[in-house]
């Protein structure tokens, strides 16, 4: 099974990356931006769904810090 992971900083979270976008769209010519967050989508294959929550907490995220989607 394909599964996608998104992961974001949590709110209240410093997000440098997404600061650096928010302040350079403007610069670009894209008025109205604003609340950007950059975060990471991970895809993989997994015969064993249920074991997703488990490989997010341990692995692909920080929970201290990020928060995570499960798309599948």
């Amino acid at each position: 099974m394909r599964a996608r992971v998104l992961v974001r900083p949590k709110a209240g979270i410093l997000d440098p990356q997404g600061q650096a976008v928010e302040r350079a769209l403007p610069a670009l010519g894209f008025a109205g931006v604003r609340n950007v967050h950059v975060g990471r989508l991970i895809e993989l294959d997994v015969e064993d769904p249920e074991r997703l929550p488990e490989m997010c907490e341990r692995l692909l995220s920080n929970p201290l810090i990020e928060d995570y989607e499960i798309v599948t």
